[in-house]
């Protein structure tokens, strides 16, 4: 059967945030008096929850600390890191081809709703998504896509694409279809690992998902 809605990560999938989000964890490391990441180190840590990876990255466990170096991140993200931030090429023309054939989108991100809405409005996307699913600290993915499924905005057809592992476990948790995408921060092995119905190597090849237009 044909997916009948198409929820997507935002980080490595639609954009690549790197240059922000490593900037601004180091401008949270340093205020707390932790060494800053190398620039070949971010990578990694683009994807999962911001409290996990400030956990792996400092070793520190108390929530006090982690809380702290959060807290700092969002302030620089908030304020410029957002707009640090570069659009992959093919995504606007794939995903306005998905809605022109009547495909509804949703966006289901790790990062907070507010930030996530800013980055789409800075790209001139936001008005191709139906709704945007923001994360918050201590709720993981597919925490949140558990709620969009009891809320009824997504279903069993539906199909979650991502460029990590955490979206694909997301997805079939909760009885979703998962398709991985090859040009954001998560490997071909890392994906290939959690059985992906779909492994994308180009933005173009998302209109493989476009609704057949029905002759009246």
């Amino acid at each position: 059967m044909p997916h009948d809605f198409i929820l997507f990560d935002l980080d490595g999938t639609l954009s690549d945030p790197q240059l922000g989000i490593g900037r601004s964890i180091n401008h949270a490391l340093v205020r707390h008096g932790f060494e800053p990441l190398a620039a070949g180190a971010v990578s990694r840590y683009i994807g999962p929850p911001l409290d996990e990876s400030f956990r792996v990255i400092t070793g520190r466990d108390d929530d006090v600390t982690i809380l702290a170096l959060v807290a700092a991140y969002r302030e620089r993200y908030g304020d410029v890191g957002y707009a640090e931030n570069r659009l992959y090429d093919g995504i606007p023309e794939a995903l306005a081809a998905l809605v022109d054939s009547g495909l509804p989108l949703g966006l289901c991100t790790s990062k907070r709703r507010d930030f996530a809405c800013k980055i789409l409005a800075l790209f001139g996307l936001d008005h191709l998504f139906r709704f945007v699913d923001g994360g918050e600290i201590g709720v993981h993915k597919w925490q949140q896509i558990e709620a969009l499924r009891a809320a009824g905005r997504v279903g069993p057809r539906s199909l979650m694409v991502g460029d990590r592992a955490v979206d694909l476990i997301a997805a079939h948790r909760n009885g979703l279809s998962a398709a991985g995408v090859l040009w954001g921060h998560g490997s071909r092995e890392e994906l290939q690992a959690e059985s992906p119905r779909y492994l994308l190597d180009a933005p173009a090849q998302i209109t493989q998902w476009c609704q057949p237009q029905v002759l009246a």
